[in-house]
């Protein structure tokens, strides 16, 4: 839009050496130019923490949806680099571990990311913030390729409670393998969102479940809950 178990400690990050980074620092779900959130929570997206170490059940949590959004530092270029699983392009879980929205709870699934007429639309911050982290973290992973065909993603997508704009939730996406270069977004991670979102909804997983499973590796998310 890691794996499970696997320790994911990112360290302090400094806006001074990122690019794209405002001076006052601090998807489908992607952004292509849109996502938001202000922070993180005592390990934030101000790059002011450390993501807590432990399993995937220790996804980091975010500020949530804000009023206003500001850029985000990304990680320093070049220190992240894509994963591949049969060809499809997976984040680097020390740079992209996922980050929670604290406003999306188990117990309020009906008045957030389930509610009728949606959720998502009116929690993601304007392109002028996200078009700076797309180029920033393109940078941070290395990407060369059109930013057309490339997803600014949330890796746990907001209608599965991922937090909006917190850096350790979004990453450069590239095209799918035998993508046809300047047709646009289009990744098969997206419809498996929406699968994800539709059975938490429903009651058939936890978001809890979803959300680690998306984390653990979104090619594997629906086969890991009996989804697929």
């Amino acid at each position: 839009m890691g794996s499970m178990g696997r320790v994911v400690p990112v360290v302090v990050l400094s806006c001074m050496v990122l690019a794209g980074c405002s001076s006052s620092g601090s998807g489908s779900d992607s952004v292509g130019g849109a996502p938001g959130k202000n922070g993180g929570s005592a390990g934030g997206p101000s790059g002011t923490g450390v993501v807590p170490s432990g399993s995937v059940g220790e996804i980091p949590v975010g500020v949530g949806p804000q009023s206003a959004y500001t850029v985000q530092q990304q990680p320093p270029a070049g220190s992240c680099h894509y994963r591949f699983e049969k060809g499809e392009p997976l984040e680097d879980p020390k740079c992209t571990p996922g980050a929670l929205s604290p406003a999306v709870t188990q117990a309020n699934l009906g008045s957030t990311i389930c509610r009728k007429g949606g959720y998502t639309k009116n929690i993601r911050p304007p392109e002028s913030v996200t078009r700076k982290e797309k180029a920033a973290n393109a940078a941070s992973y290395g990407y060369k390729g059109s930013f057309g065909d490339a997803e600014y993603d949330h890796l746990i997508s907001l209608q599965l409670g991922g937090d909006p704009n917190d850096y350790r939730n979004l990453w450069v996406e590239p095209a799918d393998p035998g993508h046809k270069p300047g047709s646009g977004v289009n990744n098969l991670k997206d419809p498996v969102e929406t699968k994800l979102h539709t059975a938490v909804c429903s009651g058939k997983v936890t978001l809890k479940a979803a959300q680690q499973a998306i984390v653990s590796d979104w090619t594997t998310a629906l086969s890991r809950l009996g989804l697929s």
